[in-house]
C-alpha cells in the first residue's frame, strides 16, 4: 500500500490546524507522515502543529518555498499537498492510495464550504475547468509521486501561480488523474470579496499570467497590495 505524506503550508492558521491536524492524524496509516511548515506565523500555529504533525518546519514565507521545505523532509510514496482551510476526509486517503502507479499526479474535485447554490455552481465550475484544461490548482489539493516531484525540482519558487506551474510540467507527462471524492475547501475569499468580484480577479490573473506577467505583480494584485 502506497504510503502518503500530506504537506500543508500555513501562515496564521491556528484556528484552522486544531480542526484539522487532529482528523488528519486519525486518519492516516503508520507509514504515513504529517508535515506542517510555517512560513513566520505570529500566532500559534507552530505549536498546534508540533501537538499533532509528523514535524513542523519552520521557513521564511511563501508558499512554493514552504511546500518545497516538507517535500524536502518529507519520506512518503505521495506527497499530497493541503491547505490548512481544506476538510479531507477518509475517502479521500482511500482514493489517493487506490491510484494506478502509471499516474504520477492528479487532484481532487472540490466542493466549496457553506450553503448555496453560487458555491456549489463556482465549485462545480472549478472541476470542469480542471477536466478540461489538465491544469489543478492548490485548493484541489493536488498530489504527486515524490521521486516525480523532485525529478522536476518541485514548485517554482514564485508567489502565485506556483500550481499552475507545476501542473503545466506534469502535464507534458501525463494528463492529471481526477479523483471523484470531493475536497472541501473554504468559500472564506469568496464571501470577504465577493463571489462574482473574486472569479473575475481569478480568471484575470490567470489569463494575464498565460500572457507572461510577473507572478510578483500578480500576487501584489491578488492580495491588494500596493
Amino acid at each position: 500500500m502506497a504510503s502518503i505524506s500530506i504537506v500543508v503550508p500555513v501562515l496564521n492558521e491556528a484556528a484552522n490546524l486544531r480542526e484539522l491536524l487532529p482528523a488528519l492524524a486519525g486518519l492516516l496509516m503508520p507509514e504515513d507522515e504529517l508535515w506542517v511548515v510555517d512560513g513566520g506565523s505570529t500566532d500559534d500555529s507552530v505549536l498546534v502543529a508540533r501537538q499533532w504533525a509528523t514535524g513542523c518546519v519552520r521557513t521564511a514565507p511563501g508558499r512554493a518555498r514552504q511546500m518545497n521545505a516538507g517535500a524536502a523532509e518529507a519520506r512518503g510514496h505521495w506527497l499530497w499537498f493541503v491547505h490548512a482551510d481544506c476538510r479531507p476526509e477518509r475517502a479521500h486517503l482511500q482514493a489517493l492510495r487506490a491510484v494506478s502507479p502509471d499516474r504520477p499526479w492528479g487532484r481532487f474535485d472540490v466542493r466549496l464550504s457553506g450553503e448555496g447554490g453560487l458555491f456549489r455552481l463556482i465549485g462545480g465550475l472549478i472541476n470542469l475547468r480542471s477536466r478540461i484544461s489538465g491544469i489543478a490548482t492548490g485548493d484541489q489539493g493536488i498530489f504527486v509521486q515524490r521521486q516525480r516531484f523532485l525529478a522536476l525540482g518541485g514548485f517554482a519558487d514564485q508567489p502565485l501561480m506556483e500550481d499552475i506551474a507545476l501542473s503545466l510540467r506534469l502535464r507534458k507527462q501525463r494528463w492529471p488523474r481526477c479523483l471523484r471524492p470531493r475536497l472541501q475547501t473554504s468559500s472564506r475569499r469568496w464571501r470577504q470579496h465577493g463571489s462574482w468580484r473574486t472569479i473575475w480577479l481569478m480568471w484575470r490573473l490567470r489569463w494575464r499570467y498565460w500572457r507572461g506577467a510577473d507572478p510578483v505583480a500578480l500576487h501584489r494584485e491578488y492580495y491588494g497590495e500596493h
